[in-house]
């Protein structure tokens, strides 16, 4: 079956299709923030069209870059790009290219890229964090997201880590977000989190606070392995090994709970080889 698979980022978004479990087509673009919803729409129909042409079809799956009511297939909002708020994207896709489709957050989806085809494959329970333009989390236990009574669960990016820090674009204060994610980090030091990372000085102060939000996840689901995906996930050991540091520092002294941080093993594909397990999970068809 071909599945055409789309990650919707702050940043950029990334689609492809796949021949059974085989990607044999893909493409990135910047996401343009001022154009909001509705250029995003136009980029994605002009992609989507041409490769229909060469290609059937049959059904679709979408990982959003932000909260998704899962049973209605709503995008609750985007607090990065514009325009997105209650909008069915399942239904327009419906609509747009007569594919049935599914849809839930970027960061569940990416769990479930890396529980199935990535760095989870074989730890129970998983949790995933996607740490770029924002932060998102995903749970999957025994091959199977964990979503919550209401869509929300694994929403780690606003846990509050320092309740007088700066304030969110959620309106708190001291998010995870706020103080971990690429978006604040370069408006906040003027640099990309590229740049911030060739610091050393910069990463110890930085982890302390990565380490607190993560603890959190730890403390509270014990799961096997954490696999942190996203862009600032591809500083390799200038991030993975003080941060190793930092939790053993910050975990409970009597706790035996596992302290497993590594990098997605899909890259920038988690969340497209995601959204061709949710399309398996949901038998769309």
């Amino acid at each position: 079956m071909n599945t055409l698979a789309i990650d919707v980022g702050g940043s950029k978004f990334s689609i492809a299709v796949f021949e059974g479990e085989t990607m044999v087509i893909r493409e990135s673009r910047s996401t343009d923030r001022e154009g909001g919803r509705q250029w995003m729409l136009v980029q994605i129909a002009q992609i989507v069209r041409a490769w229909a042409a060469e290609r059937r079809l049959e059904r679709c799956a979408i990982g959003f870059g932000g909260p998704v009511d899962f049973p209605s297939q709503r995008v609750a909002l985007s607090t990065h790009v514009g325009g997105w708020q209650e909008f069915d994207f399942s239904g327009w896709i419906r609509d747009a290219f007569h594919l049935p489709a599914v849809m839930d957050n970027d960061a569940n989806v990416g769990a479930l890229g890396e529980a199935c085809y990535g760095a989870g494959q074989g730890f129970d329970p998983l949790f995933y964090m996607t740490l770029s333009t924002g932060i998102g989390g995903g749970i999957v236990q025994q091959g199977r997201l964990w979503r919550g009574a209401d869509s929300y669960a694994g929403e780690i990016g606003h846990l509050t880590i320092r309740p007088d820090g700066p304030e969110c674009l959620c309106g708190a204060r001291g998010c995870f977000e706020r103080m971990c994610c690429g978006l604040w980090l370069e408006r906040d030091h003027g640099r990309t989190a590229k740049e911030l990372f060739r610091n050393p000085p910069f990463v110890e102060r930085y982890v302390k606070d990565l380490a607190l939000g993560l603890k959190a996840c730890i403390m509270l689901l014990n799961p096997a392995r954490i696999v942190i995906g996203g862009g600032i996930a591809k500083a390799g050991d200038a991030l993975f090994h003080p941060l190793r540091l930092e939790l053993r520092r910050q975990i409970t002294a009597w706790s035996r709970a596992r302290i497993d941080v590594v990098p997605a093993l899909l890259g920038d594909d988690s969340v497209l080889y995601g959204a061709l397990a949710l399309a398996n999970e949901r038998s769309i068809e």
